[in-house]
């Protein structure tokens, strides 16, 4: 998708995005999925290879937005988009060649869109870890490591499957041309991750024919990735830990644009548990820490708008009496395509869209007064190529009478 000035996205286009927890084993991934999802699916055991099928939920998408135009609009009630999130089996070193769960793994990995990494930076005794020690670096590169091997069998089989077809069309035909095109990226790109860098930080700007051919594929390391180090309530409140500066040293050179954040899987499970910070267990947190006056607060809606960002997401609003409806979409989505993920419908009989920019109305006073945002000018009639923006409202006009507000 091109989201303007030339910039295409990589990833496929959806409005329902999907994010993946993936780490070695037994770093705290499905006590992370927990938290992330307020449940108890997953299997937060002191054991290797706990979780063997992945788990799968959605979680809300933090949107302030969302309720602020709850009040102004007067609806019943309110929708917000989601994020649907699954905790994949634990990898070992290996996993590309098939130890551990590592064809499962590989194979749970290659349907998310997005990565949450866990890393292990907490130190107890009782919790194993399967390299023998915490080092939240050699972890990192572990995983890396399985992800571009796996990449690399990936782009010798296509790379096999293009030469076999290449010898069967003529050289002067189109689709000789194009399979040419796709060798010489895959080519360029194996010596990149022979160098034991991700696809995904081969290029800031793809063009148009690279980005098909990577969706096509759906390689591993071009999907997007949060790294978050696990670490241990203390180290959270203090927003501290011994491991960081070799961490973001590490991201530097071997994996530059990931992004990184701290959060504590103990901490926010006993969040949960204890609805809040009222209670023993985060006394003593702040006892330990010396930070009586620290306000204490959950990583997870943070984990969640990163991850949103990172899948290039924006959100547009439909508001009315019934609801106020959150919507996901890709940067650079049409008026007519944001339609489209209402219904299909309203993408193909479109005929305008009436928006209205958030920020216009973010501090009326309910009841909404449109006469006076149409007085004002606030209300815009967008066409079928109109570029959506990020909480845009929206009311969709189509054939038929049929309007979706």
């Amino acid at each position: 998708m091109n989201i303007g000035g030339g910039k295409f996205l990589l990833g496929r286009v959806s409005n329902n995005p999907t994010s993946g927890i993936v780490g070695l084993a037994n770093v705290g991934k499905s006590t992370f999925f927990q938290a992330i999802t307020n449940s108890k699916l997953g299997n937060p055991a002191n054991y290797p290879f706990a979780t063997i099928d992945a788990e799968c939920a959605k979680v809300n998408i933090p949107s302030a937005p969302l309720s602020n135009l709850l009040r102004i609009y007067q609806s019943a009630k309110s929708v917000p988009g989601t994020l649907t999130i699954y905790d994949i089996a634990g990898l070992t070193r290996g996993a590309s060649q098939g130890h551990g769960l590592g064809n499962k793994f590989l194979n749970d990995i290659r349907h998310v869109d997005g990565i949450f990494q866990v890393v292990r930076g907490f130190l107890k005794e009782d919790i194993t870890h399967i390299e023998g020690n915490v080092d939240p670096v050699r972890d990192l590169s572990v995983v890396q490591d399985e992800l571009i091997l796996k990449d690399l069998e990936f782009l010798e089989n296509i790379r096999e499957r293009l030469n076999k077809k290449m010898r069967m069309v003529s050289k002067t035909s189109k689709e000789y041309q194009e399979m040419k095109v796709e060798k010489e990226l895959l080519d360029t790109l194996e010596e990149h991750l022979f160098n034991g860098k991700k696809i995904r930080h081969f290029k800031d700007h793809w063009n148009l024919d690279e980005v098909k051919i990577l969706n096509k594929h759906n390689f591993l390391t071009s999907k997007p990735t949060l790294i978050l180090l696990n670490v241990s309530p203390q180290d959270y409140v203090r927003n501290e830990n011994k491991f960081v500066k070799h961490i973001i040293e590490w991201i530097n050179e071997f994996s530059p644009g990931d992004k990184f954040l701290l959060f504590s899987a103990e901490f926010e499970s006993q969040f949960i548990e204890c609805k809040g910070i009222a209670s023993e267990y985060f006394d003593r947190i702040k006892e330990d820490t010396n930070a009586s006056d620290v306000q204490l607060v959950s990583a997870i809606p943070e984990i969640i708008l990163e991850m949103r960002r990172l899948l290039n997401l924006i959100s547009f609003f439909t508001c009315g009496p019934q609801e106020v409806h959150q919507w996901n979409i890709r940067e650079g989505t049409t008026a007519q395509e944001a339609a489209g993920v209402i219904h299909s419908d309203f993408r193909d009989t479109f005929i305008s869209a009436d928006v209205i920019k958030y920020d216009d109305l973010k501090t009326m006073e309910p009841p909404l007064n449109e006469s006076l945002l149409k007085s004002k000018g606030l209300i815009k009639r967008a066409g079928k190529q109109y570029i959506m923006h990020d909480n845009d409202i929206a009311l969709f006009k189509a054939a038929g009478g049929k309007n979706k507000k």
